[in-house]
């Protein structure tokens, strides 16, 4: 059993190294963003990644809302739990998919909604969504899908930030954050 379970464990880890996907690197340390003045993350929201992110990507949560927050690189987009969203560089805009798929989706899951346009709160980007293979609704902004980081833990955590140089957190206006210093 221990075999088969570590074989599969390494054959998963080399699907996503393959796709892209691996989740080594990004930024180890950051402070926690603090909310803007456009929206505020609720006192209530859980403080748990995992949690959070397995529920909206589940279905258990009704609608994404998306707001803004302050990061060390700048405002970025968050959903209503605090948590941080990214784009994926091998993604097409307005395309209706995301090239996102497999062992990728365990490293990165999509955001996803109830609604037709999802909820958003100081972000200027144009929300939209795309089907999943699976039926759900994933979020788009400026037609580009988005997603969690499964190593953020807490709200606040930009972890995924340039991940294997192919993932990027999201301003507010919908622009890619490409750079350790937040330049969009």
């Amino acid at each position: 059993m221990h075999k088969n379970l570590s074989f599969g464990l390494s054959a998963l880890a080399a699907a996503a190294l393959l796709s892209g996907c691996a989740v080594s690197g990004g930024s180890s340390t950051t402070p926690a963003p603090t909310p803007s003045t456009a929206a505020s993350v609720p006192a209530s929201a859980p403080a748990s990644g995992p949690a959070t992110t397995a529920a909206a990507t589940s279905g258990a949560a009704a609608s994404a809302k998306l707001m803004t927050a302050d990061s060390a690189l700048g405002p970025i987009v968050v959903d209503g739990n605090g948590m941080s969203i990214y784009y994926f560089t091998k993604d097409t805009k307005d395309s209706g998919t995301s090239a996102c798929t497999d062992a990728c989706l365990a490293a990165w899951p999509p955001v996803t909604t109830t609604e037709e346009t999802p909820a958003m709160d100081g972000v200027t980007g144009t929300p939209g969504t795309i089907t999943t293979p699976d039926g759900k609704k994933q979020v788009t902004i400026n037609g580009m899908p988005v997603y969690y980081f499964a190593k953020d833990k807490a709200a606040g955590d930009i972890l995924g930030q340039g991940v294997n140089s192919v993932w990027y957190l999201v301003a507010p206006s919908g622009d890619m954050v490409t750079s350790a210093a937040g330049k969009y």
